[in-house]
């Protein structure tokens, strides 16, 4: 593992990348922790904040394929910077909302834009674009891990936060933690020539997403992604809920969800070594599969702190070590000069899951009292994904079109 980031220039370029996606994924993932407080406080309705959450879903994946395009235009250094900076004032904003469209507007969009043009499409494209071919598996899975270690170190963080300041004032601390990753902007960026030359033929970026659009390949890439952020902003956003339900402590969701990120290192480190060994879709239809199996196991489980935290490893190590093989597979069907604008339309159809996932949970634990039929759901939809992974071909589309 690792055999392709030994170059001191590529792995310096790939830790500054893990270390802004750390920051900007980690503190995004607490949100569903402040579900809670935050109704307690101001009385607008478990509805009306999973609305906004799922809002910042769909924003979040919103904003990729925009701020991967003007990336691919202008660079990403601009791009990184602003969406770091709007992430933390939308952040420290919040506590100052008190209708439900406040918060919407603070945290749904402006934040989750801010996290959203700080994320994967930018950084993976920008990383892709100054290191070698055979580098590019290892980095992205190593930059996923980033975002992993983010959750496992601000989950348990931004509960003793609540715990101690308050929902606001732990609002206030994580927007002054997000500015940390100001400094890695540069590190990523400073380089602007790629490592290797890019023999790629530009056909510009209209004729790229034409032929994207006509691949059925990518739209069955997409298929599957959906799933993976239905899957994800569920249990994000409504892990706290569930574990309330069975009446466990708060504590057992923070832990559930650091224990998740822990996981997912390992997961997204393995995966992005898989990358360069093993076919991609194979792999995804895999991790889509066990999901399936994992689910059923934790509903047929007795609900105590053990079943939480077993049922969490086992989710972490699939759970963003999707992207490294999906980010691959864009890769290897239209190359990398405009893979933020092709990766970012993949996020997209992430979000667009993750907004249904949060929002039909609230809607599932008012109507119904718990998420029975959302549980149920998600094994349907994990199965759909793994089967829709198998057709896909991994050729690349103009070779294959020249054939």
């Amino acid at each position: 593992m690792f055999r392709t980031l030994r170059s001191p220039g590529v792995m310096a370029i790939t830790l500054a990348a893990a270390g802004i996606l750390m920051m900007t994924a980690g503190i995004r993932m607490t949100n569903g922790l402040f579900l809670s407080p935050i109704n307690s406080s101001t009385g607008l309705g478990i509805v009306s904040l999973s609305l906004a959450m799922a809002i910042g879903q769909f924003v979040w994946g919103a904003v990729q394929p925009l701020a991967g395009a003007l990336a691919d235009r202008h660079g990403a250094r601009p791009v990184l910077l602003g969406g770091v900076s709007l992430m933390a004032v939308a952040t420290a904003a919040t506590p100052f909302m008190t209708s439900a469209f406040g918060i919407s507007v603070m945290l749904g969009v402006l934040s989750a834009a801010g996290a959203g043009a700080a994320s994967f499409s930018v950084l993976m494209g920008a990383v892709a674009q100054r290191m070698p071919a055979e580098s590019r598996g290892e980095a992205s899975g190593f930059i996923n891990a980033g975002s992993s270690i983010g959750q496992f170190v601000f989950a348990p963080v931004a509960q003793k936060l609540i715990q101690l300041m308050g929902w606001m004032g732990a609002m206030w601390a994580l927007a002054a933690l997000a500015l940390l990753a100001l400094p890695l902007v540069h590190k990523v960026t400073a380089n602007t020539k790629a490592a290797q030359v890019n023999t790629e033929p530009d056909l510009g970026l209209r004729q790229t997403l034409r032929d994207a659009f006509k691949t059925p390949s990518y739209g069955l890439i997409h298929a599957g992604f959906f799933t993976c952020g239905f899957h994800i902003a569920f249990l994000v956003t409504h892990l706290p809920g569930e574990v309330d339900l069975c009446g466990l402590p708060p504590e057992v969701a923070s832990w559930s969800l650091a224990i998740i990120g822990l996981a997912n290192i390992a997961g997204s480190l393995l995966v992005g070594s898989a990358v360069s060994q093993y076919r991609s879709k194979m792999i995804l239809a895999l991790m889509y599969a066990s999901r399936a199996a994992l689910l059923l196991w934790y509903l047929w489980m007795p609900k105590t702190d053990l079943t939480f935290y077993l049922f969490a490893a086992g989710l972490g190590l699939t759970w963003l070590a999707t992207v490294p093989p999906t980010a691959a597979l864009v890769g290897k069907l239209f190359g990398i000069r405009y893979m933020g604008t092709l990766f970012g339309m993949t996020l997209l159809s992430h979000q667009i899951g993750g907004f249904l996932g949060a929002w039909l949970g609230g809607l599932a634990i008012t109507q119904q009292g718990d998420y029975t039929w959302m549980w149920y759901a998600d094994i349907a939809l994990a199965v759909a994904a793994a089967l829709l992974n198998l057709p896909i071909k991994e050729a690349p589309v103009r070779q294959t079109a020249a054939a």
